[in-house]
């Protein structure tokens, strides 16, 4: 299977059902219960092209840099990454993910041989199906003001709207970028998230493929978000994409990634990038809504720099995964730099979701917040991670954290673990945790109004995200919505 021109058939790589649920009874200690996701859970039977095969080498690498043309300073960076990934041990801090075997992962997979299109109708019929189910092409006309579509390993589609083409904006999938953009590229690629940062990180600059790439020029503002989503549907399979954003000075840009991948049995594995970089006086809002599957490991990098007067703004929403490790950075550099955190986590059975935020403020007087929301249920683990440095020329700096955590039953955990490392006394630092369950009070206020009990603790559930989900434009938030709703089935009433 490793062989060039290996034609890789979706029963090869992504075993039938049958054998699923053999697998099934032989790693029940393992296997982490899913729910009915309806058309998020749809696989797709598809005829893939090229696939590096299981396990990880320098071959494989190779491989994945040789087919995608790439310059040889890319080629250098993925070796030098994987010999990282093979000296850097697994964290032993945080979640268990000793469960997960690089070696059962195919780390690069095409689903078709095809350039990537600028035409929805030019997307292979197959694919095009799957994201019209997602809504992708709806959402791009009514909503967006670009759209990015990446299947597996590679982007499929991609389009920006002509009048911000004709401002000098600049939105790419990352392979293109590497060669039409290639000294910006070379500059900041993996420079705010470097190859040795942490095993995952090396795993990433040795196998990343496809992303996004984002330039705004200055003063430029884009109105309407652009939007990249990314499918995860071969199994036992990695996604690896890399996002890199530059939002010159005086610029605002508001811009969505979306994630989603079937149930399997197996495992499989996201480890993507993200690095941002926001210039004097910009802004730049980032959300997320990443739906995974319970088979996923979500182990993901997300970082920011910010310049004098600019701003970065993090909404983030995490659902499914068995574990995520996930903890977006933003490095405030600049004199008046603002960060601003708001997420939610929900986490079931068999679930470990360990979030949070990281925020280092080294100009002075800036600011930071941070708003964390987290639901647990039927024994699920939603943990809180934080990390709040103060440098010690960061005068006048102000930070505040606050996280909310709500248990649905007796078996659920939630920890809030915040570390504050401060090293000048001209600060405002202030730090809030509240953990609780549903009010009966409230339940029987609401049941009195005429709402049953499972509907009264839908709504107050519903209530207790609402600042996350007011966050995101109405189709997102109605997605988050709808999402709660899928986890709320059958465990409240």
């Amino acid at each position: 299977m490793n062989k060039e021109n290996t034609k890789v058939t979706n029963d090869s790589v992504a075993a039938n059902e049958a054998e699923d649920e053999a697998l099934f009874q032989t790693r029940k200690k393992t296997y982490v219960s899913d729910i009915d996701r309806g058309i998020y859970d749809i696989k797709d039977t598809i005829d893939y092209a090229f696939s590096t095969g299981f396990g990880l080498n320098a071959d494989v690498v190779k491989k994945i840099s040789e087919r995608k043309n790439e310059p040889k300073w890319m080629l250098d960076l993925r070796l030098q990454s994987l010999q990282y990934f093979i000296d850097t041990p697994v964290p032993n801090w945080g979640p268990d993910i000793s469960d997960l075997n690089i070696e059962e992962i195919i780390h690069y997979i095409v689903s078709d041989s095809k350039p990537m299109a600028d035409n929805w109708d030019d997307v292979p019929e197959d694919i095009k199906k799957t994201f019209d189910r997602l809504g992708i092409p709806e959402a791009e006309r009514t909503s967006l003001a670009g759209v990015g579509a990446q299947y597996d390993s590679e982007v499929v589609y991609h389009s920006l709207k002509q009048d911000l083409e004709n401002q000098g904006v600049v939105y790419l999938d990352m392979d293109t970028a590497v060669h039409e953009y290639e000294a910006i590229v070379k500059e900041h690629f993996m420079q705010l998230i470097k190859p040795n940062d942490h095993k995952f990180a090396s795993l990433h600059g040795a196998v990343w493929s496809g992303g996004s790439f984002v330039y705004v020029p200055k003063g430029v503002k884009v109105d309407l978000p652009l939007q990249s989503y990314f499918r995860l549907n071969a199994k036992q399979s990695g996604q690896f994409e890399h996002t890199l954003i530059i939002v010159d000075e005086g610029a605002y840009l508001h811009f969505i990634e979306g994630c989603s991948a079937p149930k399997y049995y197996k495992n499989a594995l996201h480890a993507g990038a993200v690095e941002l970089y926001v210039k004097k006086g910009a802004t730049l809002r980032y959300s997320t809504i990443e739906n995974w599957s319970r088979n996923l490991y979500n182990l993901n990098t997300k970082r920011a720099l910010v310049e004098e007067d600019g701003a970065v703004e993090w909404v983030s929403g995490s659902f499914g995964s068995r574990v995520t490790m996930l903890y977006p950075m933003s490095i405030l550099k600049g004199d008046r730099a603002r960060s601003e955190f708001t997420g939610v986590t929900f986490a079931s059975a068999g679930q470990c979701l360990d979030t949070g935020t990281k925020t280092v403020h080294l100009g002075k007087n800036t600011v930071s917040e941070m708003h964390s929301r987290s639901i647990s249920k039927n024994g699920g683990e939603a943990n809180y991670r934080g990390l709040l440095y103060i440098g010690p020329n960061a005068d006048g700096a102000k930070a505040v954290a606050e996280c909310e955590s709500l248990m649905l039953d007796n078996e659920s955990r939630t920890d809030t673990i915040p570390f504050i490392d401060v090293h000048t006394d001209n600060v405002d630092i202030g730090h809030e945790a509240k953990i609780g369950r549903i009010s009966d009070t409230m339940v029987f206020y609401l049941m009195q109004r005429g709402l049953d009990e499972a509907t009264a603790k839908s709504l107050i559930i519903k209530g207790f995200v609402e600042p996350i989900s007011k966050e995101l434009p109405l189709e997102y938030a109605v997605e988050l919505n709808n999402l709660i709703t899928i986890e709320l089935e059958g465990t409240i009433g």
